[in-house]
């Protein structure tokens, strides 16, 4: 720790001397400080710069599929008694659907006791016969033979049948009820073998409360079935998932090009083109603005000559550029869309749009040039963001590096100062000493002489 004297001897103010002249001495490290954040300032830039790729990316992902561009969508005269979602594959046309019967597992339920743990049933076998398998027995005994055990026991089997206890609130609450696990597959449970028993707890007798059944409709007078309650082949390219059944109620379904869905496609990739040219045009300085920090960067306006180019490249066809779907270039480098034009574009040659935008596997198309390019600059090893950040992130290292040894040569300034100083205020304080004593003796001499 220095110890200053604080100009006790010379009446300076060392602490304000050295303050003033290690300020002067630390303008190299301001410098550096400054460089550094400079350096932090473009690499957050150039981040923000990075999301706006990959978002543009992502937004064009589904631009280059021709899947995605031959959405289809189905309309329904009524949502009543089913949903249906139509496939790029679907064929465009109208259909009669009639919901004759749902599909159903079989459910059945015992009469009611009044204790469920009770060991009050008989004991022997049970016999369970699920579909076309074979009888199944199940030993009942004094270890399972209460309608706990029975349940139990039943799910063990593993026989394609559930079965649950249901309490339905009256005086012998406790209900046994067997669930088929297989649409359409009926099943029966024989409890004749059990004998014994407490009269109030008679070998279990099922009653059948729904029956299994399969799915059942017909579309444009054809009968369907179905295992499950979702169909997808009733009609080709259209998933149907049933809600309700009311047989002789016809539903109208119409299936059609979704232009709204390739129009968002579009609008999208709209959007995160002009996001991308934007950011670039507010780096570069403008009549009563400042630059941005990444004003001048020769790597960001390639980018975004680039993205010109492959908007402008025309590709063979019959719908050859983008200007045909109603995009116009701005003043300002921007897309504006005729909302008009790319309605009519997308109903009048959906395929030369498809084509345009994906191409035809001879010809790559805009879209796809888009995404292959994008994929490229923003690669996380050799991309446009990595390479600037690793050359960024070393300059960054090699300041602090520098900072930090001009910092320690800073201090070993410091401490020469404040011991230079004491130096001076312990050497002026000897003098003053020395100068007291000399004018001591002088007076005392003075004084000797004055008497004589």
């Amino acid at each position: 720790m220095t110890i200053s004297f604080g100009g006790l001897a010379t009446g300076l103010d060392t602490s304000s001397l050295i303050e003033q002249l290690m300020k002067a001495e630390r303008q190299p490290v301001t410098r550096l400080e400054k460089d550094k954040n400079y350096f932090k300032a473009r690499l957050t830039a150039l981040t923000k710069f990075e999301s706006k790729l990959e978002s543009f990316l992502s937004k064009i992902d589904k631009l280059d599929s021709a899947t995605e561009l031959q959405a289809k969508k189905a309309t329904l005269s009524s949502e009543t008694f089913f949903s249906a979602t139509a496939e790029s594959t679907a064929l465009p046309g109208s259909y009669q659907v009639e919901v004759v019967g749902l599909a159903q597992v079989q459910k059945s339920v015992t009469l009611g006791v009044a204790d469920k743990t009770a060991p009050s049933f008989g004991m022997g076998t049970l016999t369970l016969t699920v579909g076309a398998n074979d009888p199944m027995d199940i030993t009942i005994d004094a270890d399972n033979n209460s309608l706990e055990g029975m349940m139990a026991a039943i799910n063990e089997a593993d026989a394609g049948v559930n079965a649950a206890i249901i309490n339905d609130g009256s005086g012998t609450p406790y209900r046994l009820v067997l669930t088929g696990t297989d649409i359409a597959t009926g099943f029966s449970l024989d409890s004749s073998a059990l004998t014994g028993g407490d009269p109030g707890y008679a070998p279990p007798a099922l009653t059948t409360t729904q029956t299994a059944q399969q799915a059942h409709i017909r579309v444009d007078g054809i009968d369907i079935y179905s295992d499950s309650n979702t169909l997808t082949e009733a009609i080709p390219g259209v998933s149907l998932d049933l809600d309700k059944a009311e047989e002789g109620t016809v539903t109208n379904l119409t299936v059609k090009v979704d232009d709204d869905a390739v129009k968002n496609l579009i609008k999208s990739f709209v959007s995160g083109y002009n996001d991308v040219v934007s950011y670039v045009t507010s780096q570069s300085k403008t009549e009563g603005s400042e630059a941005g920090i990444l004003s001048g960067d020769s790597g960001l306006n390639s980018i975004k000559r680039r993205l010109q180019n492959l908007l402008t490249t025309p590709i063979a066809g019959g719908i050859t550029s983008l200007s045909q779907l109603g995009l116009e270039t701005q003043k300002d480098g921007t897309l504006k869309i005729d909302d008009e034009a790319l309605t009519e574009a997308i109903q009048d040659d959906l395929a030369g749009v498809t084509t345009l935008l994906a191409g035809d596997g001879s010809e790559e198309g805009i879209a796809t040039r888009f995404k292959s390019y994008l994929d490229d600059i923003t690669d996380d090893i050799d991309g446009f963001h990595a390479g600037r950040k690793e050359s960024i992130e070393s300059n960054i290292k090699r300041i602090d590096k520098s900072i930090v040894s001009m910092e320690l040569r800073l201090e070993k300034r410091e401490k020469t100062l404040f011991d230079q100083f004491n130096s001076l205020e312990l050497l002026m304080s000897s003098m003053n000493a020395t100068s007291s004593f000399l004018t001591s003796q002088l007076k005392s001499l003075e004084n000797l002489w004055s008497k004589n």
